[in-house]
């Protein structure tokens, strides 16, 4: 089974939609209502869905250690600066997490974009 992501409001739906050629589960924030919403309420929401938020915003890193510290459970982020990573490399990279990593790899980590 792979893992299935939840993308936050900036990723570009061009990199959703690439994956899901591939068989890969997306789904996006402003598909979901939470493109509006605040970065705890996106981890909360991923969370309850049992997805990985896909992010270009550092300011997860805030909420992921405030989560790591207090011992609450969200099930991991991904996390690049935009200008780093090309969409292509964005699919590839993605497809590879979600098909070789499981979900205890990823419960409470970040993952970095570009894989090094």
């Amino acid at each position: 089974m792979t893992l299935a992501f939840y993308f936050d409001a900036q990723v570009n739906k061009s990199i959703a939609d690439g994956l899901r050629d591939r068989g890969i589960d997306v789904l996006r924030a402003q598909d979901d209502g939470f493109d509006e919403r605040p970065d705890n309420e996106v981890l909360d929401r991923a969370t309850e869905l049992n997805r990985l938020v896909v992010t270009f915003d550092k300011d997860f890193l805030v909420e992921a250690h405030r989560r790591q510290f207090a011992g609450i459970e969200f099930p991991g982020i991904v996390l690049s600066r935009q200008s780093q990573v090309e969409p292509g490399q964005w699919i590839t990279e993605l497809e590879l997490i979600a098909c070789c990593l499981t979900a205890e790899d990823t419960q409470n980590q970040v993952v970095y974009l570009p894989i090094r």
